[in-house]
Formats: structure tokens, sequence, C-alpha cells
């Protein structure tokens, strides 16, 4: 089983709908799929699920159909991890479900990471609570790959997150924000993993915990939603994009010399995602992927065209991935 986070700390550049397009894409390819939401904003389980259904999943008092009622024991100092409930969204697809409660982990996620120093047990169950319910629902539904989903900032619950992490992939938008955010993101990487590595050489001689590796490889970056003109990159985008491959490879790779000056002949680059424009809200009405759309969605005319576009353009996109995680 593979876990691949989608991690960029700048928010807007369409990252949540990348997971969604993503799960739905392998579980299409026949892989056995869990999209794990651990953003506390939970917009990716917004998008797998109606309103309805977050309110039954969300009631009033405690949650534990969701992330939230999974780490709440720990949360509440009552014990460890509880058994996760994956929803089902198809036979080869299912959701760790996300909880805006979950941000009130932040604060013990926080005092728990120094006291692994110390050898505390309870340190390192709460810092391994992501990774451990991770597996737990990877083998509820015999996944083959888990997709996580995390919000836009180099916090606590994040930390907790990546670390979980086989694989690292960065959604960047053609712009200085982006390649700012890549700058801080890269070093933020090799430290969290630097710092784990040093807890897990200090955890308690006879605890059996199951705890994450920390191998959080970089396996490449994703273009998101430029415009596209004649099959290109309008010039406005252009500049940002061929600076790119630069900053990933000093930044993520911590390669010195680099020398790949463009996104064409950049193996780490796995895809130059186009702006779809009227499907994205099509899909959303619809509450199906783009790729999905049919006729009696709206899709009709040019837009069935640019509905098999968007199918090649993600399958070109999960087979990419999979090379790069070694995802059969």
């Amino acid at each position: 089983m593979r876990t691949i986070a989608f991690f960029n700390n700048m928010g807007g550049v369409g990252k949540t709908a990348l997971v969604y397009h993503l799960a739905w894409m392998y579980a299409d390819l026949g892989v056995s799929v869990v999209a794990a939401d651990l953003d506390p904003q939970a917009n990716l389980s917004a998008m797998f699920l109606s309103e309805d259904r977050l309110e039954e999943l969300w009631p009033d008092g405690q949650h534990p159909n969701s992330i939230l009622g999974s780490v709440s024991p720990i949360l509440r100092g009552l014990g460890d991890i509880a058994k996760p409930h994956v929803e089902e969204v198809t036979e080869n697809l299912g959701v760790i479900v996300g909880d805006l409660g979950l941000s009130r982990f932040e604060a013990k996620l926080s005092s728990a990471w120094p006291d692994c120093l110390d050898r505390d047990e309870a340190a390192f169950r709460t810092e391994s609570a992501f990774h451990r319910t991770i597996l737990k629902a990877a083998e509820i539904r015999a996944a083959d790959v888990v997709l996580v989903d995390v919000g836009p900032n180099l916090g606590a619950i994040n930390r907790a997150a990546i670390i979980a992490a086989h694989f690292v992939v960065f959604p960047l938008a053609p712009d200085l924000f982006s390649l700012q955010g890549l700058r801080n993101l890269g070093p933020t990487l090799h430290d969290w993993r630097d710092e784990w590595q040093a807890r897990i050489e200090r955890r308690p001689t006879d605890s059996d915990l199951p705890l994450p590796s920390a191998d959080i490889t970089p396996a490449g970056y994703i273009v998101m939603q430029h415009a596209v003109r004649a099959g290109r990159p309008v010039q406005a985008y252009q500049k940002w994009i061929r600076r790119i491959p630069e900053v990933y490879h000093q930044e993520a790779l911590d390669e010195a010399d680099a020398s790949v000056s463009s996104t064409d002949n950049d193996p780490e680059c796995l895809a130059t995602l186009k702006h779809y424009r009227s499907l994205m809200p099509m899909a959303q009405e619809a509450r199906k992927p783009m790729f999905h759309l049919r006729a009696a969605d709206g899709a009709l005319g040019a837009h069935i065209h640019a509905v098999q576009d968007c199918y090649e353009d993600f399958k070109a996109l999960a087979t990419a991935i999979a090379n790069k995680c070694e995802l059969k």
C-alpha cells in the first residue's frame, strides 16, 4: 500500500479538486483507493458527499464516523485511536471523512512533538494517530493507495499527516506565490523528516507501536490551472512555469546544481493541467468528476470533447504518479 500526500502551503491552487479527481480515476482504473481528508476545512469530504450525508456524519455532540472520531480518544485523554469509519463511495473508492473539529487536535500534536524526545509513549501515540488510522482504513478497504488531502499551512496537523506519507506530490500554480511557497515547503519537509527520524530513535524500547517511517519522498509536481492557447500556456503564465523546475530541484530535491530549464524535459513534472473552465461548475452541480459528465448533465457540443480530453489528462497523470510511487 502506498500513501501519497498532496501538499502546497498556498491555498487556491486546486489541490482538493485534484485529489478528488485522481481518487475517482484510480477507482475507474480498478485500483482500490481511500481518500483521506485531513484538512480541518473538510472540503474534500464536501466534494464527495452531499450536505444531507455530511449532516448525518456530523451530528450534534460526538462525530464517531469522521477523522475526528478516530482520534477523539487521544484528544480526550481516554485511550488510543478508534476504529476508523471509511465511507463507501463506490466498490473501489472509500473516504476517511474530514471534520471541522479536527482543528482542536492541533494543540495536542504540538505538545506531543517535543515529548517524543523524552521517550513518552503517549506522545508517540498522538503523533502516529493519522498514520495508524490510515493503516487501519487501508486494511478495511484492502486499499492499494491512500490519497491524503491536507490544508495549506505548515502546522502540527499537517506535519503529522505528512510524516505518515510515503510520497508527496506538489500541486503548483504558475505564479510567484507558488514559487515562494515551494521555497518554504522543500526545507520544511527535510526538517520534518530529519526531526522525526531523531524521534524514532528515541521510541520506547518495549513498545510495538507501528510508527511512520517518514519517507516523505518528493514524487514530482503538477502545474495547475494554466490557460492554454494553441496547445501552449499563455505568455503570462509561461514565465512562471519556466522557473518552477529549478526551484523544485533546489528546494524539494536539495540539488544545488539543478540545470533543468523547462517542464517539458523535467522528469519531475508529472503534468501541466489546463483550466477546464465550465466543466468544473458543471461537475460540482452534478456531484461527479469532470470526466464522468454526460449529455444529461449538460455536457453538449464542445463540452463532450473537453470531457474526453479531461479523462485522458487525468488518466495520464494517474499513470505518471503510479510510476513515480511504485504503485501497480
